[in-house]
């Protein structure tokens, strides 16, 4: 059995491929293949910009592949969504699909670009938002760089942002959220039928998941006093509730707890002045729930 993975190409490769390798897969690629390797013989992967994936998945000419819900949505194809994976290519926060004007533009929503120019990648997606508010505009497709063509040669741009610096970079507002979107693990139909091929996509979810759970958290172990036992496991928290074991010296005990990464600062000196010692904080690979 071969998995044909479509991966995304450009912005998301880098963060993709470092999930992929703490979910325990080694992918290799030369600058200008579009043909990765990887360590796991079951799988063919390919590069593919994340526009093309959600119709190459739907048409099966791939089994599967990792792509925005943005582009899904704009393809509108039927494809079977396996989880959500909330990566990015910088905050991991979602992304939203924005309707953007030049900050002197007198448009105040949507039914004020009626006649206009709007440029976009997203093309189907955006004349579908418009139709919805009853708006009749010309939508063009954009290969990218939207923000520089307001206001000189296009009215308005739909494109989609992170964190917004690059539009206030170039003097444009927002005037709409039309969607917001997180990276997809996706799969045709017929693929998620063949037994071997859904074990293998179930198999991926699992650790791609546990991967994506471990990036934000990290495991923190101790010796502690077992007169201030108590004092100590008031301050930790768990996923369920810490690890406790006897040491051989009947007056101490170990404990272990796993924790948000940014709560370590603040509980580290707690824990030090609570008798705590011999704490150890270290990075997690993968977090199964």
């Amino acid at each position: 059995m071969i998995l044909r993975l479509g991966l995304p190409k450009g912005s998301l490769q880098e963060a993709t491929f470092a999930l992929f390798r703490r979910a325990g897969f080694d992918f290799r690629v030369s600058e200008r293949s579009y043909q990765p390797v990887v360590d796991d013989p079951e799988l063919e992967p390919v590069l593919l910009r994340p526009q093309e994936i959600p119709q190459y998945v739907a048409d099966g000419v791939i089994d599967a592949g990792l792509t925005g819900h943005d582009w899904i949505v704009d393809c509108g194809v039927d494809v079977r969504e396996i989880c959500e994976l909330r990566y990015s290519k910088q905050t991991g926060r979602p992304v939203r699909i924005v309707l953007a004007v030049h900050d002197d533009a007198p448009f105040r929503d949507a039914g004020d670009l009626s006649g206009k120019r709007i440029a976009t990648e997203y093309v189907r997606l955006a004349q579908r938002y418009l139709k919805e508010k009853g708006v009749e505009a010309h939508v063009e497709f954009s290969w990218g760089a939207c923000e520089v063509k307001v206001p000189g040669l296009v009215d308005a741009i739909v494109v989609n942002t992170e964190t917004g610096s690059s539009l206030r970079a170039h003097g444009l507002r927002v005037l709409d959220t039309i969607l917001t979107s997180t990276t997809r693990f996706i799969c045709s139909h017929d693929a998620w039928k063949h037994h071997e091929k859904r074990q293998k996509l179930e198999s991926l979810e699992i650790l791609l998941t546990g991967a994506m759970n471990a990036g934000t958290l990290v495991g923190l172990k101790m010796n502690v006093p077992a007169p201030r036992k108590d004092e100590v496991l008031a301050l930790l928290p768990a996923l369920q509730k810490p690890t406790l074991s006897p040491l051989s010296d009947p007056d101490w005990f170990a404990a272990e707890t796993i924790l948000p990464e940014h709560e370590v600062r603040e509980l580290i000196p707690a824990l030090k002045r609570a008798g705590a010692t011999g704490i150890v904080e270290y990075p997690l690979n993968k977090v199964i729930y």
